[in-house]
């Protein structure tokens, strides 16, 4: 049963489901990337959230996340506490 700690903020209107992931996530493919992001768009949608997910997870020299561009100048100023300080859900399924 995965289940993942998740961030569901507003930052001036807009909706934005941040999910923290490890590492590993940045050695995946573009086409595991996309399919995980794929399946955690639809289960938050299934949970009642609103918003894009947006992946975020610790490299070597900071912080990598996949955001639309519009919102790169905020996420490139996220540390890492910053987004665990935001955890406010559970996504289970």
């Amino acid at each position: 049963m995965p289940s993942y700690k998740i961030a569901h903020i507003n930052r001036s209107g807009v909706d934005l489901i941040v999910v923290p992931l490890n590492r590993s996530f940045g050695s995946m493919s573009d086409t595991q990337q996309r399919a995980m992001i794929e399946e955690l768009q639809r289960r938050a949608n299934n949970a009642g959230l609103k918003g894009t997910v947006v992946p975020i997870w610790p490299a070597t020299n900071g912080l990598r996340f996949i955001a639309p561009p519009a919102w790169h100048p905020y996420f490139g100023k996220l540390t890492w506490n910053d987004v665990l300080r935001d955890i406010n859900r559970k996504l289970t399924w």
